[in-house]
């Protein structure tokens, strides 16, 4: 299985990333090893349409997994109980006004997990992406209090979701859908959503091909997103 992986030098953050068709099936989408978490590394691989997932004191490993879950924006959907909560606006939604907390808090492992994917490497690098303005956070309060909340990256009119958390009912759904709506005004054409997922295949996620995928990013990344994006 190596002998088909491509090895990164973490010394090139330029390096340019195999052709997409060559990551392997099995494990569904690895496609390279090595490398840095540089910002231009990681800006690189987001256009190209890949992504950094690793575990703590692993080597970096980068997929790009086929098929691949996207969100049209237009097409999100909100079920009746979700809808509920956003009518009794319970929570006070922000953007970038707390990222080093949402990074944090999503790094937390879940009940079902002993570890975290999101290391203290990976929570320096994404800080970096947002001091550059390329990552972005979208938090949910109740009462003052961070209860949910989601990041990610933006590259022209795509936005690729990352990670996100609730410590309250609904909290995470209903920062997902206020930024869907956000980025629909902001004129962004695509979400990524990385791998199957129920919890984001109820609101309207969808797979589509790797080979899709790939022509929607040389496409929509080269856009500019209306000039407010992220002014708020």
């Amino acid at each position: 299985m190596t002998a088909r992986l491509s090895y990164l030098d973490p010394c090139k953050p330029n390096q340019a990333f195999p052709p997409l068709e060559s990551a392997l099936e099995n494990p569904n989408g690895l496609l390279a090893v090595g490398g840095c978490l540089s910002p231009q590394r990681l800006i690189n691989a987001y256009q190209h349409g890949a992504f950094p997932w690793f575990n703590a004191g692993e080597p970096i490993l980068w997929w790009s997994p086929d098929p691949r879950l996207v969100l049209f924006p237009d097409k999100l959907k909100v079920s009746r109980s979700l809808q509920k909560t956003l009518r009794q606006q319970r929570y006070s939604l922000t953007y970038d006004r707390a990222f080093a907390a949402v990074i944090e808090a999503c790094s937390a492992p879940r009940s079902s997990q002993s570890g975290t994917w999101i290391s203290d490497d990976m929570k320096l690098a994404y800080l970096e992406l947002h001091r550059l303005g390329v990552a972005h956070s979208v938090e949910a309060w109740l009462d003052g209090e961070l209860v949910g909340g989601l990041y990610g990256i933006a590259i022209g009119r795509v936005f690729f979701g990352e990670s996100m958390f609730h410590r309250a009912t609904d909290a995470s759904k209903v920062a997902f859908a206020h930024l869907v709506t956000q980025l629909m005004a902001w004129e962004f054409q695509l979400i990524d959503c990385q791998v199957s997922s129920n919890h984001l295949s109820s609101l309207g996620a969808e797979e589509i091909t790797r080979r899709e995928f790939s022509t929607l990013l040389a496409r929509l990344c080269v856009e500019a997103p209306a000039t407010e994006a992220w002014q708020v």
